[in-house]
């Protein structure tokens, strides 16, 4: 069967080793002994050539276009329509490139977004579990009910045990009796539940992850404001597509302008970054965060855990 194979390509090409001819023989062969010998592999049959057909096979990768004038393909046969890329794996944890505005839409460069942070597979059970870690902690637990010794009342039996027809009773201050005690009610507690620090940080991590691969995180150069107008705060917020509800993190505290002008605003929040959570990421649509915030979340995401 090889040797058939072997005459097929004779009558068809000519000599095999007229058809591997390479005018770099040093670079092909040196790459063909690095590799595996084909005659170890069992394909001294089908490959009587050697290297030369094999290097051909290596250097048949040059892509052809209609401009070019070599005249081997006929370009109306070369396809003009324009090469659609795959989309962008999420959480391959690849570092980032994206364009850095301000509040007029101007061009402040680019910024690179590490990969570890802002490039992590999404995992819903671990937001959810830091969601409901922070909604538990952030309950008052101040809701408390009056036991039997705290009821003000007599602690006199009401009537005596026999001969009356009425049930015994030894006061008026139990449940069954109105403005009584309430057995088993609430008292002041704490609703914390505890959850690793190490799973705190990934869901920050995964929210971060979902803002930036939906095209809902935004990099500013700053967050500076002419002046405490609330109008100049609107006409930026109209002026970006698709932000319903807008998150504005600052990387120290925030400047006292930007937080008059959005004071008024129920769907534009100003946040420190000490203080940007899962919670909060996930009640606004947009993220917007400064230069400043990016670098102070990266070195907070990069520093060690305290055990």
């Amino acid at each position: 069967m090889a040797a058939w194979m072997s005459r097929r390509l004779l009558r068809s090409f000519g000599s095999l080793y007229t058809f591997g001819r390479c005018d770099s023989p040093s670079i092909t062969c040196q790459s063909f002994h690095g590799s595996h010998d084909l005659s170890t592999l069992g394909y001294s049959g089908l490959f009587k050539g050697g290297p030369s057909v094999l290097a051909n096979r290596w250097l048949s990768t040059s892509i052809l276009t209609p401009d070019s004038g070599e005249g081997a393909f006929p370009a109306d046969l070369l396809s003009t329509k324009p090469m659609v890329t795959a989309e962008r794996s999420i959480g391959l944890c690849q570092d980032l490139i994206i364009p850095v505005t301000n509040f007029h839409n101007e061009d402040k460069g680019f910024m690179v977004l590490a990969g570890d942070v802002f490039d992590v597979p999404i995992r819903k059970d671990i937001v959810h579990r830091v969601v409901l870690w922070q909604l538990a902690k952030r309950q008052q637990g101040t809701h408390s009910t009056k036991t039997i010794s705290e009821v003000s009342g007599t602690g006199k039996k009401p009537w005596r045990q026999k001969g009356t027809g009425r049930a015994r009773h030894g006061t008026l201050r139990g449940p069954q009796f109105r403005g009584g005690c309430v057995m088993h009610g609430p008292k002041p507690r704490s609703h914390a539940v505890k959850l690793n620090k190490k799973v705190r940080r990934l869901g920050l991590k995964i929210a971060l992850t979902a803002r930036a691969a939906e095209g809902k995180l935004l990099v500013f150069d700053d967050l500076e404001v002419p002046n405490h107008k609330t109008k100049n705060i609107v006409n930026y917020v109209t002026q970006m597509e698709n932000a319903k509800k807008l998150l504005l993190v600052d990387g120290d505290s925030i400047n006292e302008k930007l937080k008059l002008a959005t004071q008024n605003l129920h769907y534009v929040n100003v946040l420190p970054s000490i203080g940007l959570n899962v919670y909060s990421i996930l009640l606004h649509d947009t993220l917007v965060m400064s230069r400043n915030a990016v670098n102070k979340i990266v070195e907070r995401m990069h520093t060690p855990i305290n055990r």
